[in-house]
């Protein structure tokens, strides 16, 4: 059986989308899964209005939402074990402590209190920064949370970096029924001067050396890369415009992050946040081996 799933719940609408999620994904593993609500007064009084707000409310409140996340969940599905938990800390800090024995971190774009105009919200991005296993940011499209285009998207950076999160996405894909759909990006800049014209001669070795990598990060995963449900593709350009452009069909987009020097969790780079912020479906982050 796999590790249980941890979905971080505050009683946002962000949040309520990421646990339907969250209990799918629990139902497709056959695993359990943990409902966290962080309770710390000192968060609550940063970002709340403090007027009637004490100790004993912020735990009412803290213990109504689980309970209301938990009987959500349940009504959702008979399938899975589903507990609940008020933890005694920063919802960000109460999430990262929970990672460190799940299999994967489940919470919303945004949370409660935070502007609407964000594009994530602090304790997702803190989240997904510093959590010791993958995490998934839930956001999108109906289409994508619905699970509508029968695709995953995994993002391929370098074939040696890339066996951790191939993995991840072909797990996903196969419990969606799904087609996989790897992606590897390159760039050869003096193509795009727009007043120095390139021959196809020239470009085409950058093109075939591109190609080259993804096949092999593929081939790493054995036997699985000949399915035909594994699909690659190698696009010119930014690999934040060509994983963007992915995720607009995709029901799971899966990236890669490096794992920190000497830290818990992930060093995410521009293009981590640049799909953190903008894909229209929800994103895993993958710590690389």
């Amino acid at each position: 059986m796999e590790q249980m799933l941890v979905v971080g719940v505050d009683g946002s609408d962000a949040s309520l989308r990421a646990l339907d999620w969250a209990v799918d994904e629990a139902a497709r593993r056959g695993t359990e899964l943990r409902i966290v609500c962080g309770s710390s007064w000192e968060w609550y009084e940063g970002h709340e209005p403090s007027f009637d707000l004490n100790r004993r409310v912020v735990q009412e409140l803290a213990d109504g939402i689980v309970a209301r996340a938990v009987e959500r969940a349940m009504r959702r599905t008979v399938a899975v074990k589903v507990t609940g938990e008020v933890a005694l800390a920063d919802p960000a800090a109460a999430l990262i402590e929970e990672s460190r024995q799940a299999g994967a971190v489940i919470v919303g774009n945004r949370g409660r209190g935070e502007l609407a105009g964000l594009l994530l919200g602090s304790v997702s991005l803190a989240v997904a920064a510093h959590a010791a296993c993958p995490v998934i940011v839930v956001r999108g499209t109906e289409q994508s949370l619905r699970g509508r285009f029968g695709r995953v998207a995994v993002g391929v950076d370098t074939a040696k970096d890339a066996a951790p999160v191939l993995e991840f996405a072909l797990r996903a894909a196969e419990r969606r029924g799904a087609q996989l759909q790897a992606v590897h990006a390159w760039r050869y800049p003096a193509h795009e001067l727009p007043d120095r014209p390139i021959t196809e001669d020239v470009v085409e070795p950058h093109r075939l050396r591109a190609q080259g990598e993804l096949t092999q990060a593929l081939r790493n995963l054995g036997d699985a890369h000949r399915d035909p449900a594994v699909r690659s593709e190698v696009v010119e350009g930014r690999p934040r415009t060509a994983l963007l452009d992915a995720a607009k069909n995709a029901d799971l987009l899966v990236v890669g992050a490096r794992r920190r020097t000497g830290h818990v969790g992930m060093q995410l780079g521009p293009v981590n946040h640049a799909v953190l912020h903008h894909a229209t479906c929800p994103v895993a982050i993958v710590p690389h081996a």
